[in-house]
């Protein structure tokens, strides 16, 4: 009883620093490991086998959806691993991946539009500026800046905003802009229980960083 008790308070301590709710523990401690089974996947599993791997955790991840089906973190959350795995996949069947992580997110946007320090709309505008334009997607560069903004105004210094939206402004050859959003993704503060995820992040950054460095070299 008292390790659980312990274990209890160390979870409240997470949520706290996170900025999250602690209104459902049970749910936090389920996007809590799709959260880390992710950064596994992503940052440390082998090519050849991340396409199995984010199958599994598609079906992890809707699992928690159904079973909190008035929340949007696992919306948001869900929405995350489909589009990684269309990243990974591929082909005709990444566009049906990323048309499904939109209208999660969509849909988390409708719930609580401020969920995760505003994750959704980092992931809404991620998708965006990553997605192709028509006629093959939905792609849109003037939403994208404008989600990537409304992240940014939710949480300033958080890694991933300060990352897509450098990542966007190179994309866009505002290289200059892109500097400085790049650097504040390298130097963000870590986030609880998120070791794996922020170093490949950061390092994700870093790489981005020295193809706008370079580009400005020319």
């Amino acid at each position: 009883m008292k390790f659980l008790r312990s274990r209890n308070l160390l979870m409240a301590m997470f949520m706290l620093q996170a900025g999250w709710a602690a209104a459902d523990p049970a749910m936090d401690a389920d996007i809590l490991e799709l959260q880390q089974e992710w950064a596994v996947i992503k940052y440390k599993t082998a090519k050849d086998k991340q396409d199995a791997a984010f199958t599994a955790l598609e079906a992890k991840a809707e699992s928690v959806v159904q079973a909190h089906p008035q929340a949007a973190e696992p919306l948001v959350w869900s929405a995350i691993i489909v589009s990684t795995h269309a990243g990974v996949s591929g082909g005709l069947g990444a566009l049906s991946k990323v048309k499904r992580a939109r209208t999660l997110l969509e849909q988390a946007v409708d719930i609580d539009p401020n969920a995760l320090q505003g994750s959704v709309y980092t992931s809404l505008g991620s998708l965006y500026y990553q997605v192709p334009g028509w006629p093959i997607g939905f792609g849109d560069d003037k939403k994208a800046e404008d989600y990537l903004k409304q992240a940014l105004a939710q949480n300033p210094d958080g890694i991933d905003p300060n990352y897509f939206y450098g990542d966007f402004l190179r994309d866009q050859g505002r290289y200059q802009e892109a500097i400085t959003y790049l650097t504040k993704a390298i130097n963000a503060p870590p986030r609880p229980q998120r070791e794996l995820a922020d170093q490949g992040r950061r390092e994700e950054a870093q790489h981005v960083l020295a193809r706008v460095e370079a580009e400005l070299a020319k």
